[in-house]
């Protein structure tokens, strides 16, 4: 007997040393050779494991390939085109000044004159100066026709003053806190007219305390900052008490009001020369005093004008430098610069006009 099979006992292919496979769960073992051959046979069958199929491969990435016909001669593949050069960007547009020494751009022009140890104050000039001489000789001439005359220049320098102050504060455009400045200097004016010269300082002190009361509120109806709101609330007071208080050439003498706003003319003319400050602040006086003698020896004021237009010149200097302070614009000096003098004037004229008359 021998150890070889049988070799037409297994099909063709067939190993008998090979494992075969296991049974299937629940399937019985067969002991005839037929019966394992059969299932042998077909569990042998062409299944989809046993079926020869071609290789998959892989798709060739296309991503990074160079589109046809291109020329490797333009560009070198994979290169990515350089970028543009840009331009630096603008700087925006700043209301400040220039860089100082110490390195900071943004600061006013007034805290870089600082820095720099120069005045911030800068005098209005020639051609403000001269605005303020017309508009004084304005009210001077009219001061002598009489009240209602009187009223149209006084109306201008009323409006001029309460634009150049929140001007000047910075506080622009501000047309509620100009309107209601010049509003109470209008109410003022009617007061005035309708009360009589004799009671003008009642009205001008009734006028000036209701508006101060109406400010008062309006600001705390606002719905600004704190500190915008007092600011904004200092900056009405004052714009509407000078717009006020310019009513006393209303209330003033007519003789005082001629006498004192030419004086004040005078003394504004002489502070634009280029004198050095003590030495122009002298001659102004002189001037102011010389132009209250002429024109008070025109009226019944006399000698008596000289006091009046010094008094009245001192006031109207007061007003200059304030107009000059914190490094002002041009825009400053054609408002502030032309009004704050006369305006600043019209107590003395009503003060001294009344005392000395």
């Amino acid at each position: 007997m021998t150890d070889q099979p049988y070799e037409g006992q297994y099909p063709q292919g067939y190993d008998p040393y090979q494992q075969q496979p296991a049974a299937w769960p629940g399937q019985q073992g067969y002991d005839d050779p037929q019966a394992a051959q059969q299932y042998t046979q077909q569990w042998q069958g062409q299944t989809w494991e046993t079926q020869v199929q071609a290789p998959v491969q892989a798709a060739p990435d296309t991503a990074y390939l160079p589109p046809q016909g291109y020329d490797p001669a333009h560009q070198a593949p994979y290169t990515p085109p350089a970028p543009e050069p840009q331009a630096p960007a603008a700087e925006p547009a700043s209301d400040y000044g220039p860089a100082t020494v110490a390195g900071n751009p943004r600061i006013t022009d007034a805290q870089r004159a600082r820095l720099e140890g120069r005045s911030p104050i800068i005098e209005p000039g020639v051609q403000p100066a001269a605005l303020t001489a017309l508009l004084g000789l304005l009210l001077s001439g009219t001061a002598a026709v009489g009240s209602y005359a009187l009223l149209v220049p006084l109306v201008v320098l009323q409006a001029v003053t309460a634009a150049g102050w929140f001007r000047l504060n910075g506080m622009w455009p501000a047309r509620q806190g100009i309107a209601l400045a010049f509003l109470g200097a209008l109410v003022a004016d009617v007061a005035l007219l309708a009360a009589g010269r004799e009671n003008g300082p009642a009205a001008i002190l009734g006028t000036l305390g209701v508006w101060v009361l109406l400010t008062l509120v309006l600001q705390l109806r606002s719905h600004a900052e704190p500190d915008e709101r007092m600011y904004g609330l200092m900056a009405t007071v004052a714009s509407s008490a000078l717009a006020i208080v310019a009513a006393g050439h209303l209330a003033a003498e007519p003789d005082a009001v001629t006498v004192g706003a030419a004086a004040v003319a005078a003394a504004v003319l002489a502070r634009a020369l280029p004198l050095p400050t003590a030495a122009s602040v002298v001659v102004s006086l002189l001037a102011a005093a010389g132009a209250g003698i002429a024109v008070g020896g025109m009226t019944g004021l006399g000698a008596n004008g000289a006091l009046l237009g010094a008094g009245a010149a001192v006031c109207a200097l007061i007003g200059h430098r304030v107009a000059s302070y914190d490094y002002p614009s041009r825009f400053v000096h054609f408002t502030a610069g032309v009004a704050l003098p006369l305006a600043a004037a019209a107590p003395a004229v009503y003060v001294l006009g009344r005392a000395l008359g």
